[in-house]
């Protein structure tokens, strides 16, 4: 067979600029560390060991050989701490920039009540283009991810041939995968977009059957029931 013969995505833990937004609601909020370098929290952290003992008890043959993971450090930390959690064999790890979440440009550092108060042509300009298509000045579109994407899949086709891959990355990357998986117009995402948000740590598996990808589970948190704040 060609192409993996199994994908594993999992989101990152909470990190801290998760946690500083979900605290702010609907306040306006202007976070400044850069997205690359935002760092796990305790919760984040073993929501990632909470992670790594899943992949424990996976069955023989099932576990993760290969891992892609995003170049951003809640990424990369998730990995490690799942990792050391999991107690398996060292895989080996392929950081690639595709990988990344989705960029917002010069609007980055502002969460969408500030963007509502400081750039209110900017927020207007993205109810009226919709999700897929609004792209934050300097920044990407859900369409730019998915292009992107594409790109990246062709790629671990070959590179993954028969392998059981793991990513380790973010909520944009994880739903645009599951589009450009599943090869759905393009006009389908951003009802995707509205009604899926990603959780911290959760799980999406896709099992090849017949030539092609399938999707077997989609955001699952199961893994971290029992963990709170």
């Amino acid at each position: 067979m060609t192409g993996p013969m199994r994908i594993m995505a999992v989101r990152h833990g909470q990190s801290e600029a998760n946690l500083a937004y979900q605290r702010a609601a609907g306040t306006p909020l202007v976070y400044e560390r850069g997205d690359h370098e935002v760092a796990l929290t305790d919760l984040g952290r073993r929501q990632a060991a909470a992670f790594g003992s899943l992949l424990a008890a996976l069955p023989a043959g099932e576990a993760p050989e290969l891992v892609w993971c995003s170049p951003y450090l809640r990424a990369r930390d998730t990995w490690a701490v799942a990792q050391h959690s999991w107690g398996g064999p060292e895989l080996p790890v392929t950081v690639d920039e595709r990988l990344r979440d989705r960029e917002w440009g010069s609007l980055g550092p502002y969460n969408h009540a500030a963007i509502e108060r400081h750039f209110p042509e900017e927020a207007a300009r993205h109810r009226a283009e919709g999700e897929y298509g609004y792209r934050p000045p300097g920044g990407e579109s859900f369409g730019d991810v998915a292009e992107r994407l594409r790109h990246f899949t062709a790629d671990l086709h070959e590179a993954a041939a028969g392998r059981r891959v793991l990513i380790v990355a973010h909520d944009a990357v994880v739903l645009v995968l599951r589009h450009v998986l599943a090869r759905t117009p393009d006009a389908d995402l951003p009802a995707l977009a509205r009604h899926t948000p990603i959780r911290n740590a959760s799980v999406s598996t896709w099992h090849a059957r017949d030539g092609h990808l399938h999707l077997t589970t989609f955001n699952s948190v199961s893994h971290l029931d029992g963990l709170s704040s």
